[in-house]
């Protein structure tokens, strides 16, 4: 972060210590701090987290950088809080695997499939731009290193308790299948390759179905 980012200065930081939390706002300013994350979501994509300025983000909110300090304190927490934000969705979608029955019907998967695209459809590129270009530090590292195993594990022991002949790594199981959900995301919503978008997640489903089959 250069200097002339830092919430530190006088001008950024007069009248307001700390940003405030989402719950403690009101509507109108709860619509501030959307667009604020929301435009932050998209330059990162565009731009990458290095790339992207705060006077980037406040022009593309129509705001003042003092009106930026209100609700942040710099880049990084708007990132973090994208970060947070999509890491407790995606465990949301991986549990919705408790809920089915077992053995999971191909339909039952096929609409868990079609959950984790509606995630993707609101997260994939935050999700990109974090591979591509994202805070560089050790902490970041190991925090998103973190929320990556938790939700493999996750995903990976849902699918291992319901194999037949049940593979011995569940976190290779969930990334593998992470891998398999994400990069097949892209191909169809992102890139718009000349497949069928539903032929992609009854495809994603039987191979999901027929893991649990075999065992992989």
């Amino acid at each position: 972060m250069t200097s002339h980012e830092s919430p530190r200065s006088t001008a950024a930081t007069a009248g307001a210590a700390d940003t405030p939390e989402a719950g403690a706002l009101g509507e109108r300013a709860v619509r501030t701090r959307e667009a604020i994350i929301e435009a932050s979501r998209k330059l990162f994509l565009e731009r990458g987290y290095a790339g992207t300025r705060i006077n980037n983000i406040t022009d593309a909110c129509g705001i003042s950088r003092a009106g930026f300090y209100t609700y942040f304190r710099d880049k990084r927490e708007i990132f973090n809080t994208i970060g947070e934000e999509t890491s407790k969705e995606i465990l949301a979608v991986v549990s919705l695997w408790s809920d089915m029955p077992d053995p999971a019907t191909l339909p039952d998967i096929t609409s868990w499939v079609r959950e984790y695209f509606t995630f993707m459809d609101r997260h994939g590129a935050f999700i990109f731009s974090s591979t591509q270009s994202a805070p560089t530090d050790e902490e970041f590292r190991r925090s998103s290193q973190r929320i990556q195993m938790r939700v493999a594990w996750q995903l990976g022991t849902a699918l291992v308790s319901r194999q037949q002949q049940r593979s011995e790594a569940p976190e290779a199981l969930g990334l593998a299948m992470m891998g398999m959900l994400d990069q097949s995301y892209f191909y169809s919503r992102v890139w718009r390759l000349p497949v069928d978008d539903e032929d992609m997640i009854n495809t994603l489903a039987a191979q999901i179905h027929g893991s649990l089959a075999n065992g992989g």
